[in-house]
C-alpha cells in the first residue's frame, strides 16, 4: 500500500505567495526565466534556475549554479521570504483553469514505494535531466520540484479533503500571470492527519506519476546517495515532494504531431495509402478535433481530413492499441519512413493546450507540411500501462494545469 506523511513545509509568508511561486523549472529554458523574474526579488527562480543569477558564459550545469541555488535559497529563508512550518502537516493544493479544478493532497511520499513499484512509471528518464536536479538536490538539501501523482478514487478521501475545504479558509488563493488559480489550504489536525495516512495505507494500493518522472528518478537517487541505500522511515532523505490526485478529476490534454515532409509521396499517393488502413474523409476548412479513441484529424494543403482506424489497426497490446501508436506504426513509420520519433527531426510535437490553429498556422508557415490531431491518452490506458510495467511512447500525455515550484518545498 502507498506510505505517505505529512511534513514541514518551507512556504512563502501570504503576502508575496503569487510573485514567489513559479512555473516548474523545467518547461522554460534561462532567457524565459531571467525574463520572468525580472525586478522580482521574490521569484522562485532564483532558486530553481539560480543560473539566471550568474553570467550568461556560465553553463547551467556548472557547480556554481547549484551552490548559487544554496545561496539563494538561505537568503530567502534570512530575510523571512521563507518560512518552516511548526510542525508535520498536509495541504491540499487547488488548481483551476478555465472554470474546472481539480484538488490534490501534499505530502512526502516513500522512496521506497518508488523503487518498490508502489509507485509506478509509464516514461524513461534521461540521466542528464537526473543528474541536474540530483546536483540541485544534493547541494541546496531541499526538493523544490513537485511530483505529480495519481491514484484510483477513493471516496472516503475524497469527501474528507471537500469537508476540509468547505470549513477551513485557504492560506494561499491567486491567480497567477497564465490564468491559473492556485488555491492551497494547510491540514494540521491531528485527528486529520491520522484520517489522511489511514485512508491512505488502506485504500490506496499504488500510485502512477502523472507528470515528474525526471523529479522523482532525481529524488530517489540522491536519497540513495545520502542514505547509502540504508532508508530510515524517520528520516526526511526517505521520502519525496509529491502532490496526490484522484483520477476522477484528471484529464490528460492531447499531444499532436507535425511532419515536415511526406517522404517523397506526392499528396494524392499519401492519401490513396492512408486508405488501406484508414477511413479517410476530406472536411475542408472546419478543424478536427477527434472524438474518440481511434479517430485522428489531418491537416494537409489547406483542408483537414477525418482518419477513422479500421479494424486491423487494433490490437490487444496495450501499448500497440493507444492511439499514438497506431499513428506511429501506421503513418509515421509504415507511409514516412519516421522509424524513431526521439529522434528523427521530420516529427515535431505540440501539446493540445495550444489547440488546432498552431498545427495549421505551422503547416500553413511552410514550415511543415502536415500536421495531425490525436483523441487524448485516458487515465485508466495510462494506469493500464503502468500496471504491465510497459512504457508509453514518446510525447503520450500532456498534464494542465501545472504545479507551481516555490509553494511547498521539502527540506532534507
Amino acid at each position: 500500500m502507498a506510505v505517505i506523511k505529512p511534513f514541514k513545509a518551507l512556504r512563502p509568508q501570504p503576502g508575496i505567495a503569487s510573485g514567489l511561486a513559479s512555473r516548474p523549472y523545467d518547461v522554460l529554458n534561462r532567457a524565459e526565466a531571467l525574463q520572468e523574474a525580472e525586478g522580482n526579488p521574490y521569484s522562485f527562480y532564483h532558486i530553481s534556475k539560480a543560473e539566471i543569477d550568474l553570467p550568461a558564459e556560465v553553463d547551467i550545469h556548472d557547480e556554481s549554479v547549484y551552490e548559487k541555488a544554496r545561496e539563494n535559497l538561505h537568503i530567502f529563508q534570512k530575510e523571512n521570504f521563507l518560512f518552516v512550518e511548526e510542525k508535520p502537516c498536509y495541504y491540499i493544493y487547488q488548481l483551476t483553469m478555465n472554470g474546472k479544478s481539480q484538488t490534490g493532497l501534499v505530502a512526502v511520499s516513500s522512496v521506497l514505494d518508488y523503487e518498490n513499484e508502489v509507485i509506478k512509471k509509464h516514461e524513461l528518464t534521461r540521466p542528464e535531466k537526473e543528474q541536474d536536479r540530483i546536483n540541485h538536490i544534493l547541494t541546496t538539501r531541499a526538493q523544490t520540484g513537485n511530483v505529480f501523482l495519481a491514484y484510483r478514487t477513493v471516496p472516503d478521501l475524497q469527501a474528507l479533503i471537500s469537508h476540509h475545504k468547505a470549513t477551513h479558509e485557504s492560506t494561499y488563493d491567486f491567480t497567477a500571470d497564465d490564468g491559473i488559480g492556485h488555491r492551497l489550504w494547510i491540514v494540521d489536525s491531528d485527528e486529520e492527519i491520522k484520517k489522511i495516512t489511514e485512508l491512505f495505507s488502506s485504500r490506496v494500493p499504488v500510485t502512477y506519476i502523472a507528470d515528474g518522472h525526471h523529479r522523482a528518478a532525481s529524488a530517489a537517487k540522491a536519497a540513495q546517495k545520502l542514505s547509502a541505500g540504508k532508508y530510515d522511515p524517520a528520516s526526511s532523505c526517505s521520502f519525496f515532494l509529491t502532490t496526490l490526485f484522484p483520477d476522477n478529476e484528471l484529464q490528460i490534454i492531447d499531444y499532436n504531431r507535425l511532419v515536415k515532409d511526406l517522404n517523397g509521396l506526392g499528396k494524392e499517393i499519401f492519401l490513396s495509402r492512408l486508405e488501406y488502413d484508414f477511413e479517410v474523409t476530406k472536411v475542408g476548412e472546419t478543424r478536427v478535433k477527434p472524438a474518440e479513441s481511434h479517430e485522428f484529424g489531418m491537416y494537409l494543403d489547406g483542408n483537414w481530413y477525418k482518419l477513422a482506424a479500421k479494424e486491423n489497426t487494433d490490437t490487444s497490446d496495450v501499448i500497440g492499441r493507444l492511439d499514438v501508436s497506431i499513428l506511429q506504426n501506421k503513418v509515421l513509420d509504415k507511409l514516412l519512413g519516421i522509424k524513431n520519433p526521439r529522434t528523427d527531426n521530420r516529427v515535431d510535437f505540440v501539446g493540445g493546450i495550444r489547440g488546432l490553429k498552431e498545427l495549421e498556422q505551422r503547416v500553413n508557415s511552410g514550415e511543415m507540411t502536415t500536421a495531425f490531431a490525436l483523441h487524448p491518452v485516458t487515465m485508466e490506458q495510462l494506469f493500464e500501462v503502468a500496471d504491465a510495467g510497459k512504457i508509453m511512447p514518446p510525447k503520450s500525455t500532456w498534464f494542465e494545469p501545472k504545479l507551481r515550484d516555490g509553494l511547498l518545498t521539502h527540506l532534507i
